[in-house]
């Protein structure tokens, strides 16, 4: 199976990580300089992921005390079976990019250590070697 993963070239200071595609998508939303058309197909599919994608209750594997409060290492991965979210996905990457973001699809196999999933996603904490970026 591969995944699939939507990012920007911004890091993210909690996981270190390129910043997923959902940040600058809100972001442009709220933008007086996005163009209303965009900011309302945006608007549109951002509620559609909101009803149709769960949010997932863990980003660390640890359970230990306090893992509440330590900074989430796992990152979250589309299953390339998921057809309609990832459709949806390509929808917001091209939106994004209109507006002068550079997105870049990462597709990999071994994503790390699964610590959430479900039969759209999966947030694993990343192997070394596993890419997490373009």
């Amino acid at each position: 199976m591969t995944f699939l993963r939507f990012v920007v070239s911004k890091k993210n200071s909690a996981s270190g990580v390129e910043d997923g595609l959902f940040g600058a998508a809100h972001s442009l939303c709220r933008s007086d300089d996005t163009a209303p058309e965009d900011r309302e197909a945006l608007r549109a599919l951002l509620t559609w992921f909101n009803t149709n994608l769960a949010t997932p209750d863990r980003f660390n594997r640890t359970s230990s005390k306090g893992h509440y409060r330590r900074a989430p290492k796992g990152i979250s991965w589309f299953r390339d079976s998921a057809t309609e979210h990832i459709r949806r996905m390509r929808e917001l990457k091209r939106i994004v990019e209109e507006n002068g973001h550079l997105v870049a699809t990462i597709e990999e196999e071994k994503i790390g250590y699964v610590v959430y999933e479900d039969d759209a996603q999966v947030v694993a904490e990343p192997f070394a070697d596993t890419r997490t970026g373009s």
